[in-house]
């Protein structure tokens, strides 16, 4: 009788616990060991398809929109350069400087980071005064149809220098408004997005644009201009097709 009676006892505590769990709504998640995470977009994609988050919350007053990521690792601006003078609210510059108001005002995306690789050759696109030396990596710059990584310089960029070994964790770069993993930010045609442990920058309608974070770089070059020759484009339209007689 004894086992009988532990035996019922066990079934009402399990008819109990079943009706608590349907009257409060309760349920219990368990982690499907099989589920594969689906793998990130490509950067341009990414771009064109991550929200975009309000510019204001990211705008110290100036025509210059910043932030940095979550871990600290990369600082951006969505700003204006005039040549090489880049308009960033955090480092000192030329870009107000009277000489060089006569050059034109370009939208520029301009990335730091923290910790970073070296350039590869096949990118390096300056010899730094004719040295040869000192295109280092850790910042890239997207034009509205250019992509680049790395910069002549000496020393540590302003994002090593805060969050990189050994950094300060003081200065400007500590302000900036943190854009959340998946947002998007964009200011004159040039995006912003922080995803997959980095930040993608680019021109989605040319094409062009960079992924970096402190693991790996990757460049998007605009599409090639089609390669066909003038003949064979205006046969392909017969509005435009010419011909021309020998005499």
């Amino acid at each position: 009788m004894e086992p009988m009676r532990r035996t019922v006892w066990g079934m009402l505590a399990a008819l109990f616990l079943a009706t608590a769990v349907t009257a409060t709504g309760c349920s219990v998640t368990t982690e499907d060991p099989s589920y594969i995470p689906p793998a990130p977009l490509p950067p341009m994609e990414q771009l064109e398809k991550a929200p975009l988050a309000d510019p204001k919350n990211f705008s110290s007053g100036g025509d210059v929109l910043s932030f940095i990521t979550a871990d600290r690792t990369i600082s951006c601006s969505l700003t204006s350069a005039r040549g090489e003078h880049v308009n960033l609210p955090y480092e000192q510059n030329g870009y107000s400087d009277a000489a060089n108001n006569k050059l034109p005002i370009v939208p520029v995306a301009h990335c730091g980071l923290a910790t970073y690789q070296p350039p590869q050759p096949g990118d390096v696109k300056d010899d730094c005064a004719g040295t040869h030396l000192g295109y280092l990596g850790g910042v890239a710059l997207l034009a509205p149809d250019t992509a680049r990584y790395g910069e002549c310089r000496s020393g540590v960029t302003p994002m090593e220098a805060a969050y990189g070994p050994g950094g300060t964790k003081a200065g400007p770069l500590t302000q900036l408004t943190v854009l959340a993993d998946g947002q998007n930010l964009e200011r004159n045609g040039l995006r912003c997005s922080a995803y997959n442990g980095g930040v993608a920058c680019g021109n989605v309608s040319a094409g062009v644009g960079f992924f970096i974070s402190p693991e790996r770089y990757e460049l998007v070059p605009a599409p090639a201009i089609s390669s066909a020759s003038p003949q064979a484009e205006g046969l392909k339209n017969p509005v435009n097709t010419r011909f021309f007689y020998a005499s």
